[in-house]
Order: structure tokens, then C-alpha cells, then sequence
């Protein structure tokens, strides 16, 4: 299911591509008048100051403009070919790591299933009333009676957790994913929105003033992409570390005489951290591309810092005033 959403997410992205064209229209006249006042204060300085006109610069317009022309295949079309090796090779990483991990699992299951069966055969019978019957009328003492009842009410309550936490284990891996396709859906939202607004960045910084634009867009696109080989990669990483676990199991339970240490615990400890984890995606990704997507992060720092220091106040605020009222209250 998740992977028809990834790969919905990925046709949209391409479907939004020709909407840049419309802004490209706005654009050639936004840069057309930038270049005009560009060319026309250089060579006008130039004319003053009775020096030779310097052709080289003034050609930085006429780039800007092929490149706002055809922006989808010359800009768009050769970042993404630039960066789609790196998605498809931490993609496959993730894959096999993942296929490493079901088969490991699947024969840990079936380690723990075996054990069980025979460790407690007599216990594993289809409901049957005249095999009932016939074992209620056996001549048994009272603490044999006890102890079958016993094993198999731990029986009953060991296949009970087993249960629980198999639910548990499916809701976390329920949100984990959630959580993979909130952050894949945040960046195809941010590309498409750089993307269609990409024309309009190039425009601008033929202007004297907001050259920087020129890079600010290109280090934001490349960041906001690795988004996904981030995903992957930090994926891979806990797949590897249940896969590493997994083995473990896999040999206490070979060489076990019917006691094993699940790692269930284990499996939703991770599970947990790779759901909060995956928030600090954008982070590590401004890491490798760290220009301009700085204040980004300062602002949602920021913002945290704030509800911090907000909750912080008020505590504090309601301990003093407890503390206040103490002394008045007491004899």
C-alpha cells in the first residue's frame, strides 16, 4: 500500500513539471527588464569612467535567460539526472536490507513455532468434547491436575502477549511508515513548489542585489532531494540492526532447550526511534547541502525553543506562587 502512495507521490511530481513552463512567460519579461538595466548600468559605467567594456560579464543575463527558456530540461532535467543515481542506489540498499530482514524473521518464527510444538505437545490438540471427557475421567492426582492446568494457562497467556505484541508490532510499523510517507510527501511538495517557482528565483537574481537568489534556489532543490536517500539510508540502517538481531535470536533459539528472549522489545525500541527519527531528516540533509536551509531549521528551532521557554515560565511561575502561599498557610 505504502508503495503505491511513494509511487503516486513520484507520477505527481512528473505531472506537475509542465506547470513551470506558465511561470517562464512572467519570467523572461522579469528578466528581460533586469538584463536591460544590467547591461545598460555596466556599459553606462563603463562609458564614464572612459574604460573598455567588459563583454564577459554581460553575457551572465543572456545564460540566466536560455536557462529560464528551457528550464525544464536544462535545469531541472540535469539536476535530476545528477541526483536520481544517488536515490536509486540507496533505494536498492534499503531493499535488500529489508528482504534480509523478513527472511530472518521468518525463520525466527518458525524456530519459536517448533520450539513451542515440541516442547508442548500434549497441549496442542483441536477442541475435542469426548477427548475432554475422556481426560477428565482419567485417575490423575490433584497436583498433576494442577500443573497441566497451570502449563496450560501459561500457555494461554504466552500465546495471548504473543498476540498483544504482534498488534503493537503492526501499529508501529503502521506509523513508521506513516511517518516515511509524511516526509516523501513534504518533499515532493517542496520540489513541485521549487520547481514551478524555479523560472521566477533565476529572473530575480539577474537583478543586481539578488544574485544569491541563483544559489539560494539550487542549494534548497538539492537539499529538499536528498530528503529521500537521507530516508533510505537512515531505513537501512535500522534494518540492519534488526537483521543483526534477528541473528542473535536465531541462534540462542538453535541452541535452546525450549527457553528463548524475544526481541520484540528490541524491534519496538527501534521502531520508536526511526519514528522520531525521521523528523531529523531535513536536518542531517542541510548537512551535506547547508546554504540558506539554515533558517529553516533556525526557525523550527527557534519555535521550539520558544514552547520551551513558554512551558518553562509557567511552571516556574506556578512553583513560586505554591511556594508563596506555602508559609501563609502554614501554623
Amino acid at each position: 500500500m505504502f508503495d503505491n502512495l511513494h509511487q503516486i507521490l513520484r507520477n505527481l511530481y512528473i505531472d506537475m513539471m509542465p506547470l513551470c513552463s506558465t511561470m517562464a512567460g512572467v519570467a523572461k519579461g522579469i528578466a528581460g527588464l533586469g538584463a536591460l538595466f544590467y547591461v545598460g548600468y555596466r556599459v553606462w559605467q563603463s562609458l564614464a569612467r572612459a574604460e573598455q567594456i567588459d563583454v564577459y560579464p554581460l553575457l551572465r543575463p543572456f545564460a540566466l535567460g536560455l536557462c529560464i527558456m528551457f528550464f525544464p530540461v536544462i535545469v531541472i532535467g540535469t539536476i535530476n539526472t545528477v541526483l536520481s543515481p544517488i536515490v536509486r542506489g540507496t533505494h536498492q540498499l534499503l531493499e535488500s536490507q529489508k528482504l534480509d530482514m523478513r527472511e530472518y524473521q521468518r525463520q525466527k518464527d518458525q524456530l519459536e513455532e517448533d520450539i513451542v510444538r515440541h516442547n508442548m505437545q500434549f497441549l496442542f490438540h483441536e477442541p475435542n468434547e469426548d477427548f475432554d471427557a475422556q481426560l477428565r475421567e482419567m485417575p490423575m492426582q490433584v497436583t498433576e491436575i494442577h500443573v497441566l492446568m497451570g502449563l496450560e494457562n501459561l500457555l494461554k497467556s504466552l500465546s495471548l502477549r504473543k498476540r498483544i505484541t504482534k498488534i503493537f508490532r503492526e501499529l508501529l510499523e503502521l506509523i513508521f511508515n506513516a511517518a516515511a510517507l509524511v516526509i516523501d510527501t513534504l518533499r515532493t511538495f517542496f520540489l513541485i513548489v521549487l520547481t514551478i517557482l524555479g523560472p521566477l528565483a533565476f529572473a530575480f537574481s539577474v537583478w543586481d542585489g539578488f544574485q544569491s537568489t541563483l544559489t539560494q534556489w539550487l542549494s534548497r532543490y538539492i537539499s529538499v532531494y536528498l530528503w529521500l536517500p537521507v530516508c533510505d539510508l537512515f531505513s537501512a540502517i535500522l534494518s540492519r540492526i534488526q537483521v543483526i538481531t534477528l541473528q542473535k535470536d536465531i541462534q540462542n533459539l538453535q541452541t535452546s532447550t525450549g527457553v528463548f528472549d524475544s526481541s520484540d522489545g528490541v524491534f519496538i525500541a527501534f521502531m520508536l526511534i526511526g519514528i522520531v527519527g525521521y523528523f531529523t531528516i531535513p536536518t542531517v540533509a542541510n548537512w551535506i547541502i547547508s546554504a540558506s536551509m539554515g533558517g529553516y531549521n533556525r526557525n523550527i528551532n527557534s519555535m521550539a525553543a520558544f514552547a520551551g521557554g513558554a512551558a518553562g515560565a509557567s511552571a516556574g511561575n506556578l512553583t513560586g506562587r505554591l511556594i508563596e502561599k506555602s508559609p501563609n498557610q502554614s501554623p
